[in-house]
This record gives C-alpha cells, sequence and structure tokens, in this order.
C-alpha cells in the first residue's frame, strides 16, 4: 500500500504532473483518511496537490472516497441544507449563522458543518454556541425549522486530521475543497457553497454535473458561504447536476450595510444576528436573495428523485 506512486504522479510540477483518474484519486485519498499514509506521504500529497491544483475527476474520487467512509445525517423530512462554514471571520462579521437562521425560520431543516483550522479567525459555530445553539456529537435526524452544527471530527476523524495538515504546512489542501462540496447526508439536500478563486469556478461546475449533486454556487464572503452583503454576486445552482443560472453578477459594492457591526468578536455577531432575526434591523439584502435562490432549490429537490453518484 502507501500513496507514493500517485505522488509521482502529480508532484511533477505543473507542467510535468499528470491528472489522476476517478478510481485513483479515491484510492488515494481513502488511504489518507484511513490513516495508512505516513506523515510524510500525507504532507507530500498535500504540497503536490496545491501546486497542480485539484481536476474535476480527482475531485470526484475524492468525494466518492468521503462519501463512503463518512458518518452520515439520517436523511430529514425535507432536502437538507448544507452549509460548510472552515474559513470564519477575518475583516467582516461571520454571517453564516445568521443564513442558516433565516433559512430555518422558513422551516428548512439546516445543518452547519466545519472546524477551527486557523487560531485567529471567528467560526460560525462560535456564534452559534453564543446564541444557545450547542453542537452535535455525533450525527442525527435534523428537524423541519431547525439548526444544528457538527465539527467534522464526528463526521469522519481522518477528515479532520487532514484538515488540521494546515496548521503545520500553513497552506490549505484538497480535503479543504473536498469539505466545502461535500453531502453528510443520507437523504435529500442542498449543498451551498462559494469559491474565492475563478481558477476554482469550472471544476466545480464540473463536479457537481459528475456528481449529480444539488447545490447553490457563488462567490463567498472570505471563504464563507454566505453571501457578501454589500454585493450582488453570480449565482449557478445544480439540480441532480442540471445546471441553471440563477443569476448574473451585478456591478458595483455598497459602501455600507445598515446595522453591519465593524467589529467582528463572537459575541458582537451573535448580538447582530439576534436583532436581524428579531426585526430590530434588516436582513441584509444579498442575503435575503440568497435564502430565496436556496428556498427555490428545495422546492424543485422535494419534487426530484433522491440521485445515485
Amino acid at each position: 500500500m502507501g500513496i507514493s506512486q500517485y505522488i509521482k504522479e502529480i508532484g511533477r510540477g505543473p507542467r510535468g504532473s499528470k491528472p489522476l483518474t476517478r478510481e485513483q484519486a479515491a484510492d488515494l485519498f481513502g488511504q489518507v483518511l484511513d490513516g495508512a499514509a505516513s506523515d510524510l506521504e500525507i504532507g507530500a500529497f498535500c504540497l503536490a496537490m496545491r501546486i497542480k491544483g485539484e481536476t474535476a475527476e480527482e475531485m470526484c474520487g475524492f468525494l466518492d472516497a468521503t462519501h463512503s467512509r463518512m458518518a452520515l445525517l439520517p436523511a430529514s423530512d425535507r432536502p437538507l441544507v448544507v452549509l460548510p462554514s472552515y474559513n470564519g471571520a477575518r475583516k467582516l462579521p461571520v454571517l453564516t449563522p445568521l443564513l442558516a437562521l433565516l433559512l430555518a425560520r422558513e422551516g428548512l431543516p439546516v445543518l452547519l458543518h466545519g472546524m477551527r483550522t486557523e487560531k485567529r479567525r471567528v467560526l460560525a459555530s462560535d456564534v452559534l454556541l453564543a446564541l444557545g445553539i450547542p453542537a452535535l456529537t455525533a450525527p442525527e435526524k435534523i428537524a423541519n425549522g431547525s439548526v444544528a452544527h457538527i465539527d467534522t471530527r464526528h463526521l469522519h476523524a481522518g477528515l479532520a486530521r487532514l484538515l488540521a495538515v494546515r496548521e503545520v504546512v500553513g497552506l490549505r489542501n484538497a480535503g479543504h475543497s473536498a469539505v466545502k462540496i461535500m453531502n453528510p447526508c443520507a437523504g435529500a439536500a442542498v449543498v451551498v457553497t462559494s469559491y474565492t478563486h475563478p481558477e476554482y469556478y469550472d471544476m466545480l461546475q464540473a463536479t457537481f454535473g459528475a456528481m449529480h449533486m444539488t447545490a447553490l454556487l457563488s462567490r463567498g464572503l472570505e471563504g464563507e458561504v454566505a453571501a457578501d452583503p454589500r454585493r450582488t454576486p453570480r449565482y449557478d445552482a445544480f439540480v441532480a447536476g442540471v445546471h441553471q443560472l440563477l443569476q448574473e453578477q451585478q456591478p458595483g459594492t455598497a459602501p455600507d450595510v445598515p446595522g453591519l457591526p465593524t467589529e467582528i468578536d463572537i459575541d458582537t455577531t451573535a448580538r447582530y444576528t439576534q436583532q436581524v432575526l428579531d426585526g430590530h434591523l434588516p436582513v441584509p439584502p444579498a442575503l435575503a436573495q440568497q435564502v430565496e435562490h436556496i428556498l427555490r432549490l428545495a422546492a424543485q429537490t422535494t419534487s426530484s428523485p433522491s440521485p445515485t453518484p
């Protein structure tokens, strides 16, 4: 066993490296998740893939390995909205908790999953805890109109170990790409995801198509999936892998957002989130628009058979 034969293919630099097949990528990633690869091999894999970049076929293989090993949440009565949250706040308050709670208010079950890979950022899970929403310690069915959040290690310990490599090498790796688009639910789900760098756009589109996923894709806010409240991004939707353009990007950036705090700490963000939910502050139009798109996808998912990757 071992993954050295794959590292030879992907580790020859941007010009000499070769992409893996879906089956090879699944075998490589599975060995990493299972702990069959050495720390040195894992470090080499992370750096080589970071330089080369993932192809859609490789990402499908990574997801195949992840989905076959991960502890899945039971199917909810309505499509589960999946919000990956691995970046947190850096300059603006993290709005993923607000997005989650706005969706739950519309009657949808919502799961936020993530973990800390940077010490200095405020995580969405921190804000949910401050709002009195405890973290799950194991996957469970999420009721309609409820928000739950879970640390990645409770979905798969090996996946959490891979993400933690960032604290050692200082760079994101293929695991960070996989967790942002994986579906940890055994039933129908709408995966809400984002991209920061334009070169990921084509890869993500092709991956959603090949995996027959239902997802909403847009540019994120500092790596989070919640919409930037100052902008109107492009929204691409996928229903069982079939693409539809929901909205073109609109130019311009709003100079300010009514009520949005300048501080990004946990208590300030939690207080702002609660004030918006209570109607004391307006819902940022960008988030209201994002909620509408997700509701539309959830309605289409309800009327569509659950696809098999």
